[in-house]
């Protein structure tokens, strides 16, 4: 069976595009939401429940299934184990085809190579920005709005009458933050 899948990031964006193409390519069922690809999509692990070895998945472009290269290479992979197709339809790739899985691996061993490379530079600049004396990375101390509501939160504390849990309600901090107000000492290097 052919399975489509269609998604649009927001409620104002309209799906009838990747509609209209997805049952031209002979889809019996699509599955549709309008989710950014950050949040839960109901939808799609509908889809990814009942399929079954033989059946196919059609997207209109690839970045409609993933959230990042990836969640898309695990999930035609998995595909691939359990005798499921995959194709996009923008992206000219069909793993029902040997030659459509040759197309996916070399995407998929050029995105590997990319994020091999990117971490590479990366490191390479950080190296190079150290021999300098330049180091990366958040400033050391607390913003003057933090340091601020560091004291409150150890004049809270110093009342006796406020629990830890008290103290995060209050202020919306995670405990974490709490300890780390209070266990900060006013000498400590500020940034604007």
């Amino acid at each position: 069976m052919l399975f489509g899948y269609a998604r649009v990031s927001t409620q104002d964006q309209n799906l009838d595009l990747q509609l209209d193409d997805l049952t031209k390519a002979g889809c019996q069922r699509v599955f549709q939401e309008k989710v950014s690809s950050a949040k839960a999509r109901p939808q799609l692990q509908k889809m990814l429940d009942i399929l079954r070895e033989g059946d196919t998945v059609i997207v209109w472009k690839l970045d409609r299934l993933g959230r990042s290269l990836k969640e898309l290479f695990t999930l035609v992979d998995d595909f691939q184990r359990k005798g499921i197709g995959f194709r996009s339809l923008n992206d000219a790739i069909d793993t029902t085809t040997a030659q459509g899985r040759l197309v996916f691996n070399l995407f998929a061993s050029l995105a590997e190579f990319e994020r091999d490379m990117i971490r590479e530079r990366t490191k390479t600049g950080l190296a190079a920005a150290r021999a300098r004396g330049r180091v990366g990375g958040r400033p050391k101390g607390l913003s003057v709005q933090a340091q601020a509501k560091a004291r409150a939160v150890k004049t809270m504390h110093g009342l006796k009458n406020h629990t830890i849990l008290d103290i995060c309600q209050l202020f919306h901090l995670s405990r974490a933050t709490v300890y780390r107000y209070l266990a900060w000492r006013e000498e400590t290097i500020t940034t604007g």
